[in-house]
């Protein structure tokens, strides 16, 4: 017999459907594993993470070498200048830690000078006003400090090899350099990224001698004070960014080039270790980073949504998607009004996360109409002794905001069962698009996020972290570890990692199947990039799911765009099967993601 083409592809979408429970064809196998397992936005981060732990590293170690390297390798959507938040389960303590290291504003930033100095308006992702103070640096530090078991020397030695001596470049980021037009702007930015005029090609070899050189400055700093032992050691290392020349060097440039970032900005930022914040969801913990973050957001919803009977509805059936997506406009109305810095605001997480409320919320989701308005909620009335909350909203129901927020992801487990999830980012495109000076690296460009109206959840403040899209996802089950999952994607973030879980956790998916399954969003809700707009009624899917399926939304009122069948994720995932150990790491197909175990 002789096959064609179209008969191959039924051939093998038939034997890979065979092969699975749900007799859905993967694009990807799962990647298994008895002693560790890695998944992140590009192959070259899950290479170097796995060489780490296959050394003798744990998992905090890995996870820092990773995200030096991914933060080249994937340098349109994080770097050394990013913000970060991640997740932690420490194994000795049998803890679940959040780890916040969201930037600060200048303490030069305030709304009145946003007013005065720039029309009240908040920069458009571009330029060293739209910039916050790095964390990932501190964010380093920390956990080799705190957890790891290796010295920057170790850790960054991957990192400072490829940007000395060059790597590979992708098609993605070849195509991300050559249409950039904030870094065509600057002229440190054209000295790193355009030497010559260079227009670049796949598979050419981009180096990056300057970030090389701040790198082995760490290094330096960490040797020369070797002698006083390892904290010490890795404290200099870290001190000589915040506090010392490049601190100093980042502070001259921002002051000759227009920005408000000042040498205090630097020497007082530090990251924050708090309590995550939790729900159990039949049965699994679900944890998120509780400050200056939106991933509460995503408790929110599946408080609401564990009144139903999600399996009985069916995975991305019409009833199952209507009820997810009206789930997310009330959380991230209960985001709009709540969320922020807890250094700034208080958040009545008890009463956010209360049956009560929940059941009280839920009466607002009708099952046959779709929702169009901003409706927040009360959920202090679930608490005793906490006074009404009366919080402006931002919301722009005419203008056009962006959605376009470029962020990584990196997330590891290591034998002894520490997990970490890690999501770095420089939010928009290359960030700022500025190269700070000699430095080879480019500030986050979170400022953008903030409001500029008073009283406001996320209104603007000197030293303020902005509420952030950033977030991550770690599951307990029964006291142990059981899955950790991130993916970039701006305000879709909680959308993309509740959508796995509850693939995993309600309808019995592997972890790959879960990533890969067709997604839907909405963005019905003030979007977090300025100006803040909302987009009464709209939700989106991927041409996978059904046509009966799309015209049931639209009956129900939602105005419905059909995107293409895999662009709406970059998810990555690993889950501890409890029974016998086994690691299962998932990597999305519609990016450069990809996991490896051991």
């Amino acid at each position: 017999m002789c096959f064609t083409p179209r008969m191959s592809l039924l051939f093998w979408a038939a034997l890979l459907s065979a092969q699975t429970p749900h007799r859905t064809p993967q694009m990807r196998p799962v990647i298994r594993g008895r002693h560790y397992a890695v998944t992140s936005m590009k192959p070259e981060a899950t290479l170097v993470a796995e060489r780490i732990l296959r050394a003798g590293g744990n998992a905090f170690d890995a996870i820092v070498a990773g995200q030096a390297v991914l933060a080249q390798a994937d340098a349109a959507s994080n770097g050394v200048g990013s913000d970060a938040v991640i997740l932690i389960y420490d194994a000795r303590a049998n803890k679940v830690i959040s780890l916040n290291a969201e930037g600060t504003a200048p303490k030069l930033a305030t709304i009145e000078w946003y007013k005065e100095h720039n029309k009240g308006e908040l920069p458009d992702s571009d330029g060293l006003l739209a910039g916050t103070v790095p964390g990932v640096v501190d964010a380093w530090y920390t956990l080799l400090d705190r957890w790891g078991t290796m010295t920057f020397a170790q850790v960054l030695a991957p990192a400072i090899e490829i940007a000395e001596h060059g790597f590979p470049l992708s098609e993605r980021l070849a195509a991300a350099i050559n249409g950039s037009q904030k870094l065509k702007k600057y002229a440190s930015s054209q000295k790193v990224y355009y030497p010559g005029g260079k227009v670049w090609k796949a598979g050419e070899i981009f180096t990056n001698p300057e970030l090389a050189r701040t790198l082995k400055r760490l290094v330096e700093a960490e040797q020369a004070a070797a002698s006083k032992g390892r904290h010490a050691a890795l404290l200099a290392a870290r001190d000589r960014f915040y506090k010392g020349d490049i601190a100093r060097e980042m502070a001259r440039f921002s002051e000759e080039n227009g920005g408000l970032f000042r040498y205090e900005d630097f020497a007082s930022y530090h990251v924050e270790l708090e309590t995550p914040v939790s729900l159990d969801y039949r049965g699994y913990q679900v944890y998120k980073n509780p400050s200056a973050s939106q991933g509460p957001s995503e408790l929110f919803a599946l408080s609401l949504l564990e009144g139903y009977d999600l399996k009985a509805m069916g995975q991305n059936s019409a009833a199952y998607i209507h009820t997810g997506v009206e789930a997310i406009k009330l959380a991230m109305a209960d985001r709009e009004k709540y969320l922020g810095d807890m250094d700034f605001i208080k958040i009545p997480y008890a009463g956010l996360l209360s049956r009560d409320y929940a059941a009280e919320r839920r009466k607002l989701i009708d099952p046959d109409h779709a929702s169009l308005d901003l409706r927040m909620g009360t959920a202090e009335k679930y608490m005793t002794g906490v006074r009404p909350i009366q919080r402006p909203t931002d919301v722009n129901y005419a203008g056009d905001s962006r959605d376009d927020g470029d962020t990584s992801y990196i997330a590891v487990v290591d034998s002894h069962r520490n997990m970490i999830t890690f999501t770095p980012s420089l939010h928009s495109g290359f960030g700022t698009g500025v190269v700070m000076g000699d430095l080879g690296f480019i500030f986050n460009c979170r400022g953008d996020y903030y409001s500029l109206t008073p009283g406001h959840a996320n209104a603007l403040a000197p030293g303020k972290r902005p509420r952030s899209t950033l977030q991550g996802t770690l599951v307990m089950r029964d006291g142990r570890p059981f899955m950790i999952t991130g993916s970039p994607g701006g305000d879709d973030q909680c959308m993309r990692t509740m959508q796995t879980f509850l693939n995993v956790a309600e309808f019995g998916m592997n972890i790959q199947q879960a990533i890969e399954a067709p997604r839907w969003s909405t963005r019905s809700f003030p979007l977090s990039y300025f100006p803040h707009s909302m987009y009464r009624g709209e939700m989106s899917v991927e041409e996978r799911i059904p046509v009966e399926v799309r015209e049931a939304l639209i009956a129900k009122g939602h105005k419905l765009k059909v995107v293409g069948p895999w662009s709406q994720s970059m998810n990555g995932g690993i889950v501890v099967d409890a029974a016998n150990g086994v690691l299962s790491a998932g990597a999305d197909p519609r990016c450069d993601a990809y996991a490896l175990a051991w």
